[in-house]
């Protein structure tokens, strides 16, 4: 049987209907009921409603050992999906409480429940920082801790840390490092925070890259990866580079809306996160852009997947083939 934490969010309710219909048997842990009707609803976009009652519910929680207990019974094959996504400097506790030591719980089950195999979600933001002379980033890439990471970047890393521990240890485990996914069922968080930007008439872009990919290529990685003899590797899965401008602009043309036309340079965006810390002491409100994000924006590196690619095959949907479909559900 197979266990799917993070079943609720964008990664694992996607992931549920992709292993319901290769016909396995699934565990999903969920934390709020309320929660349970929005994977309802991806079934039924994907026109798989009566799978949706296949699935074998576990309320529980990565950071509740004795209900990850509960839910690790019978339990061969594990895809970790669960992670708070958070760029504001505020949530620094709650991230390493979800992402570093809710991992290493699950590392743990995984090994004292014999699991035979653990796929784990991090993110493009765990991989390594380029060298002054190089424009790419593959899995290689050596991490530099002197850099600026963001926290939430730093405790994927941390989790990385975690699962390769338990690989030290005997478990079998892949890792897939995601761009910017983007998937239908989840209004105004992640990447749709993007499309509801350039709706509410986006004027600013930087000239930097961004790393994108459907939830769909996301999801067949991980079970092909499962599946393969692959262990003790992670892999980069972006199906596309592409500038932010031409993101936007592509958007933009998809809804028949005005496209963003003022640059938006490092001094701009240098001026911009340090007005929006102020305000967001005075109304208390959540950080929308810090020093990291807005230094990323002007990032031009790109993202290699030739391995992935190589090791299973693998080919990626361009952004028009699942792009246009998004948008015209938003």
């Amino acid at each position: 049987m197979i266990l799917v934490t993070g079943a609720t969010g964008l990664v694992g309710s996607h992931l549920l209907v992709q292993l319901l219909q290769e016909n396995e048997e699934v565990k999903a842990l969920f934390r709020s009921e309320k929660q349970i009707e929005k994977v309802k609803n991806i079934f039924a976009f994907h026109h798989q409603t009566a799978l949706f009652e296949k699935i074998n519910w576990v309320k529980g929680d990565i950071t509740d050992i004795p209900s990850l207990e509960i839910a690790f019974e019978n339990i061969s094959h594990v895809y970790h999906c669960a992670a708070l996504i958070s760029f504001d400097p505020s949530d620094e506790d709650e991230l390493r409480k979800i992402n570093i030591e809710g991992t290493a719980n699950v590392v743990n089950c995984c090994i004292d429940f014999s699991v035979k195999k653990l796929c784990h979600v991090s993110s493009i933001a765990a991989l390594g920082n380029p060298k002054e002379h190089e424009t790419t980033i593959t899995e290689e890439t050596e991490w530099n801790p002197e850099e600026l990471h963001s926290d939430y970047a730093i405790t994927k890393y941390g989790a990385e840390m975690e699962v390769f521990r338990g690989h030290q240890e005997g478990l079998e485990v892949v890792i897939v490092n995601p761009g910017v996914i983007f998937g239908y069922g989840f209004p105004k968080k992640g990447s749709d925070v993007i499309i509801q930007s350039v709706k509410k008439g986006l004027s600013f872009y930087t000239k930097g890259n961004i790393g994108i990919v459907s939830v769909e290529d996301v999801v067949k990685s991980m079970t092909q990866l499962m599946k393969s003899n692959n262990n003790g590797e992670r892999y980069s899965i972006v199906g596309e580079n592409i500038s932010t401008k031409a993101l936007l602009d592509f958007i933009s043309e998809e809804l028949n809306l005005k496209k963003p036309s003022i640059e938006a340079t490092k001094w701009m965006t240098s001026i911009a996160w340090r007005m929006d810390w102020l305000i967001s002491k005075i109304v208390n409100r959540k950080r929308r852009l810090t020093r990291s994000t807005a230094t990323s924006s002007h990032s031009t590196t790109t993202f290699d997947t030739s391995k992935i690619e190589k090791e299973l095959n693998f080919t990626f949907q361009k952004k028009e083939s699942y792009l246009k479909t998004i948008l015209q559900q938003s």
